[in-house]
Formats: structure tokens, sequence, C-alpha cells
């Protein structure tokens, strides 16, 4: 398996993921024409896309949806909540929790957030995972074994807490953010990995990084710290960006 973040954070999200018989999207969080000139900066046409996975509604997951798959006709993969708000949708596909794009099996998890459905993803190929998981308060730990030694794990890790309460915004968008329906902290973020992260474990990203209440050192120094008293060690943590695409990950 593959894998290039194209955008991640507040203003688009976008990842691309392919197998040996399977490529596919993330969300279309960004301008078709964006995702265009990043798919081919890593070698990838649109029209060789078979799928589009959507996380949830909110715009910065899906902004470019509508022109892009008109544009390239590319079945979209979603549930009945979100096609609700995504009714302009001509090709799609309702997933269940279990469910196979060509090579590529999906496991289909509930996230929580104030979207109308949110989902996060564990894409599997040829004994090769990866987990997908941004804007969720929590996990549920019912998920925990399933989330459990993934080769690459894509993991929210939005705010500072302390940045966050000291900043400039309003009291209500500071509770939104920090509830159970908002997004993971730095802390929880760290909290969580290492509770995941096994022997088969290469590669983290953190993604979902806030302009306003978070910094690419602050996220990395504390997953960095919390691995270290755990006595966990990966070599590859790899901060996303909201205007440049990752390298394209092997695992």
């Amino acid at each position: 398996m593959r894998v290039s973040v194209l955008s991640s954070g507040s203003k688009g999200n976008t990842t691309y993921i392919e197998s040996k018989n399977a490529k596919i999207l993330i969300d279309v969080g960004n301008t078709a024409k964006y995702i265009k000139e990043k798919l081919e900066d890593i070698g990838v046409e649109p029209e060789e896309l078979d799928a589009v996975l959507i996380t949830h509604t909110h715009i910065d997951h899906v902004k470019g949806l509508k022109v892009f798959e008109k544009k390239y006709n590319i079945p979209v993969y979603l549930t009945d909540i979100m096609l609700k708000s995504l009714d302009f949708i001509d090709k799609y596909v309702l997933l269940d929790d279990e469910f196979d794009i060509k090579d590529i099996h999906i496991n289909s998890i509930k996230t929580s957030h104030d979207a109308p459905d949110s989902r996060g993803y564990v894409l599997s190929s040829e004994n090769k995972s990866v987990v997908y998981i941004t804007d969720t308060g929590y996990i549920n730990k019912k998920y925990f074994d399933i989330l459990k030694n993934r080769n690459l794990y894509i993991m929210e890790s939005n705010h500072d807490v302390e940045m966050l309460n000291n900043g400039n915004y309003p009291f209500s968008l500071r509770q939104r953010i920090l509830s159970d329906k908002g997004h993971l902290s730095n802390y929880d973020s760290a909290k969580y990995l290492c509770s995941f992260i096994g022997d088969n474990t290469k590669y983290v990203l953190l993604a979902h990084l806030s302009e306003d209440n978070n910094t690419e050192e602050l996220a990395y120094e504390t997953l960095v710290s919390r691995m270290n008293k755990n006595n966990i060690h990966i070599n590859n943590i790899i901060i996303t960006k909201q205007n440049k695409e990752t390298e394209l990950i092997s695992i």
C-alpha cells in the first residue's frame, strides 16, 4: 500500500491511498484543481481513481466533491445520513461497517463529531493496513482491538489545550472543540496512539492541526514524550500540512 496526505487542516482535507489494484481518496476537501495537481505531483491521474470515501460532510472535507465527482465520474462511498446532505451526488455507494473496493478491505468505525454522521476507516490489503481518524472528540473503546498494531496511522492532533484556552476563540467555540463531539487534542491523540502502536507500526502521520491553537513542534513533542514514557519508538513521525502533500509513503 502507498499513502499521501494531499492536504490536512481546517481549510481542506484530502488523502490518497492505493493498493496493488485500487486507488482511492478519503475526502475531497480541496478544490478539484488543487487535488488534480497534487495527484499528478505523485504520479496519479484523477481518472485512475476507483472511489472516494467520505468521513463526514463538513465543508473542509467535501468542498471540492461536487465538481470532482461530476468531472471524473468516480463513485462516492458514504452513509445514507451523509447522502442527505450531499444530494447532488449522482454516483454513490452506501457503505457498510465492512466492505471492499477491489483488493482493499475497509472497516468503517463511528467517530464522534458534530456532523450528521462521521466515520474513520481502517484500510487493509495484502497484510498491510492504514488507520485514518480525524474530526472526533474521542475514540470508542469497542474499536480498540481493530485499531491496534497497524502499519500506518493518520491521526488527528488538532490542538494544544493550553493554547486553545488562552487564545482568542469565543467560549462557545472552545467548548465545542473540547467536547466529545469536537476534536482530539495533542494529549488525547498521543494517548490513543500509544495504546494502538505495535511492532508492525512504521509510520504515524499527525493530521488536522489547528493553525491558531497548535504548532507542529507541540504536536510532535507531545507524541514523542508520551511514546518515550511508554518505551515506544517510531522513527517515522510526519506532520501533515494544509497546502503541501506528504511524500508517497510505501508500507
